[in-house]
């Protein structure tokens, strides 16, 4: 006869379905850049403070440190939005705090394609004359495009 085993822990911690990597998936997916940092050119790092619900719900969330220009009620704002399964345990209703760190990046800014138009056209050579014709719409037109 085998003995049962008791399980590690005694509370089970939050998860994200998917894990970490779909975590960061979603933040980087609903995360915008705020106007306010763009003009002032901010890069760097919110670091959150959040609190778990025994409902999986993310309740309240506290900055530790921040970069200002809507950056931080931007990082506060997605860091809502997550959703965590909670498994309950002897009917306790248990909240947790997780930290997170946000990451602000500047976004790439598409370089449009550049196109320079030049226009040839042809004359009769120096030895030859003939009488000057009006002027046609003859020649050869090239296009150079400058893929970046």
């Amino acid at each position: 006869m085998k003995k049962e085993r008791k399980e590690k822990n005694f509370i089970k911690k939050p998860v994200y379905p998917g894990g970490s990597k779909a975590m960061k998936a979603f933040v980087n997916e609903h995360l915008q850049y705020p106007e306010e940092a763009a003009k002032h050119g901010i890069e760097g790092t919110v670091s959150l403070r959040y609190r778990i619900n025994h409902e999986g719900k993310v309740d309240h969330v506290d900055i530790i440190s921040g970069l200002g220009y809507g950056c931080d009620e931007e990082a506060v704002r997605v860091v809502k939005l997550l959703r965590f399964q909670v498994d309950k345990v002897r009917k306790l209703r248990v909240t947790f705090h997780k930290n997170i760190h946000v990451h602000f990046k500047k976004p790439k800014v598409k370089q449009r394609k550049q196109e320079i138009r030049y226009q040839y056209t042809t004359t009769p050579a120096a030895g030859k004359t003939e009488k000057p014709a009006a002027p046609e719409k003859k020649g050869y037109a090239y296009t150079i495009r400058f893929d970046s």
